[in-house]
């Protein structure tokens, strides 16, 4: 049996039952969270030394497309309808070859580990089974707890995108998912489906079909700048065909334009929802879903979305989240002539966005999201004596609003320590550079992007 004790750091557990200890330890068994306490007595355990760190959970990011990231710095100044369908949707993920998979989604999921995100949705576009199954090697091979999510090819935009009638390619999914997936710990399948934004409704229903077959999540681009496409002309229509088939399994990755009638709907039909803040805002989704869904009486989910445009880094999308939200909320009690004497969602809420709320929409509350006993021990400590972060009088506030990637000392996925004294301790970081960065540039030049 392997013992880890994390000892004498301040534990922002968000379990309401455990709550928040000062001096508190954490005992981890074989990957298990078995205790957590203060003075923990335990033998033949290591220990690692928490005093001055908080801890708490592991990032959990709902929606990321992870072999983007050695193309990354390419996307900053585009837009949705125009540049990244035409050079990445219609023109990059094409020239993807197997290994490129690899090297984006490796890489990918080392930025993850390293700013503190212990299990991300990786919403791929696999032009082959083997793009697939390479994809779900480099989620493996970093250490990554993650949910693959299996979408539509990248080698022809016209056949699999716009009121496409072709389904996701069944023989590959299953092929992928039992000799992949289905026997592994770490991970777990979801599809990656277009819905009526992007395909006919005889496909967007047996999309849906086939990933209740296989028990996997269905992710789900909806509702993002103008819906649908202006291509159609047909208006608009919420949910359409899948207005009756929502549920727990069903995700929906950004939801910027559904009206509050159609999110109250998808809440009370147990639906989750993916917002992506940051890059929301800048390539003209519209406004974030947040306001709608916890009006509602739900509570959404934050995500990085195109590593080609943005950081991976969550604690971005917690903060540009928030301070969103709240600038609407400000400016709406402003416009009635009124000052603003209260904010009004809390730091609290935007992290458990980023962990619990995470974990419940990707179907793993129940393993992840908070520090219990039972729980798997996906962990990270953050520094609070550095310049930038103490004094720590609010280790909530600390993480959320002081702390950067720069602040993260250590992380643990599954009880298996992988970043250290703010390293991580992967090897393929070093090993597997030079093969990174030549992917990007050969992507790049073959795509014919002009920089």
């Amino acid at each position: 049996m392997s013992r880890t004790i994390i000892r004498n750091g301040t534990v922002v557990s968000l379990d309401p039952e455990v709550g928040q200890l000062d001096d508190g330890d954490v005992l981890v068994e074989d990957g298990e969270i078995v205790e957590i306490g203060r003075g923990l007595t335990v033998s033949g355990a290591e220990e690692i030394d928490a005093s001055n760190h908080v801890v708490l959970p592991g990032f959990v990011d709902s929606h990321i497309h992870l072999a983007q990231t050695q193309v990354r710095g390419i996307a900053g100044d585009w837009s949705l309808m125009g540049e990244y369908f035409d050079h990445m949707l219609g023109n990059i993920t094409g020239l993807y070859r197997p290994e490129d998979m690899y090297l984006g989604g490796l890489f990918g999921a080392l930025e993850k580990l390293a700013t503190g995100t212990t299990t991300a949705l990786d919403w791929s576009y696999p032009n082959s089974l083997e793009h697939g199954e390479r994809a779900v090697d480099a989620l493996n091979d970093a250490g990554l707890r993650a949910v693959y999510t299996y979408g539509p090819p990248g080698d022809d935009a016209a056949k699999w995108w716009f009121e496409s009638d072709v389904g996701l390619p069944e023989g590959n999914v299953r092929e992928l998912y039992d000799e992949k997936i289905r026997d592994d710990d770490r991970l777990s399948l979801a599809l990656g489906l277009r819905g009526p934004d992007f395909c006919v409704d005889e496909t967007a229903l047996a999309d849906l079909e086939l990933a209740r077959e296989l028990d996997a999540l269905a992710t789900i681009h909806m509702g993002a700048a103008l819906w649908p496409s202006s291509v159609y002309g047909e208006g608009y229509q919420g949910f359409g065909c899948l207005e009756d088939e929502l549920g727990p399994d069903v995700n929906v990755a950004h939801g910027n334009h559904f009206s509050q009638e159609d999110v109250q709907h998808a809440v009370d039909a147990g639906a989750s929802f993916s917002s992506t803040p940051e890059v929301e805002m800048q390539m003209g989704h519209g406004i974030p879903v947040t306001d709608k869904v916890i009006e509602a009486g739900g509570r959404p989910t934050w995500g990085v979305d195109v590593c080609s445009s943005v950081s991976g880094d969550m604690g971005s999308q917690m903060r540009i989240g928030l301070q969103l939200q709240r600038m609407f909320d400000n400016q709406e009690v402003l416009e009635g002539d009124k000052e603003v004497s209260e904010v009004s969602i809390s730091c609290r809420d935007t992290l458990e966005m980023a962990t619990v709320e995470g974990a419940r929409a990707l179907g793993l509350e129940d393993e992840i999201g908070t520090l219990t006993p039972g729980k798997r021990a996906d962990i990270q400590l953050i520094r609070t004596d550095d310049f930038m972060t103490a004094p720590n009088h609010s280790p909530v506030q600390t993480v959320v609003f002081q702390s950067d990637p720069s602040h993260i000392d250590t992380v643990l996925v599954d009880g298996e320590v992988v970043k250290r004294d703010g390293e991580l301790t992967n090897p393929a970081v070093t090993e597997e550079f030079d093969r990174f960065v030549q992917s990007g540039r050969r992507l790049i030049d073959e795509a014919g992007i002009d920089l």
